[in-house]
């Protein structure tokens, strides 16, 4: 499904804000200790023991990008979520490499 560029670029600056948000819960809850830092449509998250994991948006492609230890991931948007080519979520894939880079359990549920 495409999108106008001004939808394409709301939902994923949208998408990035609500991850932003979620670690600053951690933070403040004492849940695990991830730094955030975002630059225009690139957020790099420095995960416990020195791993990153970086988002970054596309919009040329109109896809949002996940590097991560595991390796990296296109998304795009399906009419209702960000899959990949294999139908795996954003946030459910999200979720698996920082529970495996942070070395416990940890979920991103508003994606």
């Amino acid at each position: 499904m495409s999108l106008s560029d001004a939808d394409y670029h709301a939902k994923a600056h949208a998408l990035l804000a609500r991850i932003e948000a979620q670690v600053d819960a951690w933070l403040e809850e004492d849940v695990v200790d991830i730094d955030s830092h975002r630059t225009g449509g690139l957020l790099e998250l420095s995960m416990p023991g020195g791993s990153k994991i970086v988002i970054n948006t596309q919009p040329p492609l109109q896809e949002i990008w996940l590097a991560a230890r595991s390796g990296g991931y296109h998304f795009k948007w399906d009419g209702a979520q960000w899959v990949d080519r294999e139908g795996q979520e954003f946030c459910a894939r999200l979720s698996r490499s920082a529970s495996e880079q942070a070395g416990q359990a940890l979920k991103f549920s508003a994606c």
